[in-house]
């Protein structure tokens, strides 16, 4: 009982604050300008501010795990080989084909991932996460644009891979993480009144995150080929952290790593998955209904794996 109560104090606080967003947007309190601005406040600034403080200020050597890194890079390669070869074997039209793919692997490590991470290990594993997630973010890219790409890679209005590149390179994500693992590796200092404005101003991060998660929410989403959603959302919150669990215990990673790896394994489809199948010809509607259906009940499988975790003593 004691187990329970003590993943219901991880998972709850977590889920109540998206449904936070949720109550505020159908009370109108919070419309979808507001939304779209707050999605954009947390993106750009808030998340790369939150990643380069926490993971500069960290000891890079005492945080690191290269065979984490590894491990889990393995598992989203995985994920896309897997979903992108059953969607060809199932002769899925392009737009599904892509949509079907990226939702089955690309999961939310930025807004839902750290958060579950931070509630259930603290800032040392708000730490350890953000150091895997600056590794993980352009492999996920990479492949999500693969994803996308590889259905329309006869059609003639495909973008450039220089365009996708830049997409990558210059990610906020991407370069902010890259920044503090920078600073963190040369052991730079973190003057002091540079260390309290981003305290401050990184707290802020995952709270506007969750509540963007939750003012988004909408059941309305849950349309089109909802058995292909289910699909996906089973590979994606379901086998996927099964596999990262087998994958880093056969390679050695135990205790906090283990956890980790399979928390940010487990994390629901990424809101970004239904942004880019509406910028590069995907299906929109089967996006939507992944990430709609996967967040709503990565609830639940998130539950069952941090019991599990708990109850082998991680």
């Amino acid at each position: 009982m004691p187990l329970f109560f003590d993943i219901l104090t991880i998972v709850l606080p977590v889920f109540l604050v998206i449904s936070l967003g949720y109550a505020l947007k159908r009370l109108n309190l919070i419309d979808a300008a507001f939304l779209f601005q707050t999605n954009r406040l947390v993106y750009y600034i808030c998340l790369p501010l939150l990643l380069f403080y926490k993971i500069g200020t960290a000891d890079f050597f005492a945080n690191f795990n290269g065979r984490l890194v590894a491990g889990s890079a393995v598992t989203i390669v995985v994920g896309f080989a897997v979903s992108y070869a059953y969607a060809s074997f199932r002769r899925y039209p392009p737009g599904a084909r892509g949509s079907f793919s990226q939702g089955s692997f690309r999961g939310n490590l930025a807004y839902m991932g750290l958060a579950i991470v931070f509630n259930a290990y603290g800032e040392t594993g708000l730490t350890r996460a953000g150091i895997l997630m600056g590794f993980l973010v352009p492999v996920l890219n990479f492949f999500a644009i693969l994803a996308l790409l590889l259905p329309h890679s006869r059609s003639e209005e495909s973008r450039g891979m220089r365009f996708w590149f830049r997409q990558i390179a210059f990610n906020p994500l991407i370069v902010s993480s890259f920044a503090g693992i920078c600073w963190s590796f040369l052991k730079l200092p973190m003057p002091i009144i540079l260390d309290r404005s981003l305290h401050i101003a990184t707290g802020m991060t995952l709270p506007l995150a969750l509540i963007a998660i939750g003012g988004s929410f909408s059941l309305e989403k849950l349309k089109g080929d909802l058995i292909r959603a289910g699909f996906a959302t089973g590979i994606k919150i379901v086998w996927l952290p099964l596999f990262a669990a087998f994958l880093l215990h056969l390679i050695g990673i135990r205790g906090l790593d283990l956890s980790i790896g399979v928390l940010m394994a487990g994390t629901p489809a990424a809101t970004a998955t239904y942004i880019m199948a509406h910028q590069m010809k995907g299906d929109a509607e089967l996006a939507g209904s992944i990430v709609m259906m996967s967040t709503l009940l990565s609830a639940i499988t998130y539950s069952i794996a941090l019991f599990i975790l708990r109850s082998l003593g991680t």
